[in-house]
């Protein structure tokens, strides 16, 4: 069993000796998750713990997209529930990237691409692609697209 699973059982058990509803629910639904991925394929498999991780981030940006939803439509308490959830599975996943340093790597990897002869949209592909390479998975997908789109327009 990887590191990271064991990690929240251990963190599940205490939150219902704590009787912490909203640990607790956030933790079982996030190690159900776990399970549906570990007997997707065609046999079970047990997952590592960057799958395991993986898992926990797809759970996140799950909560993160429903809170926006529900706070453009008004619904303050069921955004702030999503929120709470959000808080919990974050303790478990690496520290974001700060914009500055997610920035500097989109910047220098425009530079290498227009070196190459690649210059506005036209590289897009490739300076995305190195900056997923460089900033691996302490930085969002949409978020560098989104930077790199702005940085070459």
């Amino acid at each position: 069993m990887s590191n990271l699973k064991q990690q929240l059982k251990d963190d599940l058990t205490a939150s219902m000796k704590a009787r912490n509803e909203v640990e607790t629910s956030t933790l079982r639904m996030t190690l159900a998750a776990i399970m549906n991925a570990e007997v997707a394929g065609d046999q079970a498999v047990e997952l590592s713990n960057d799958q395991v991780q993986s898992v926990v981030r797809a759970e996140a940006k799950k909560r993160a997209e429903s809170a926006d939803i529900y706070k453009d439509a008004g619904r303050i308490e069921a955004e702030a529930a999503e929120r709470a959830e959000l808080a919990i599975l974050e303790r478990y996943l690496p520290a974001a990237m700060s914009d500055a340093d997610l920035e500097k790597i989109v910047d220098s990897q425009i530079a290498i691409a227009a070196a190459q002869g690649l210059s506005g949209p036209k590289a897009m592909g490739a300076v995305v692609k190195a900056v997923r390479g460089e900033a691996g998975d302490s930085a969002d997908g949409a978020k560098i697209a989104n930077l790199v789109k702005t940085k070459l327009t």
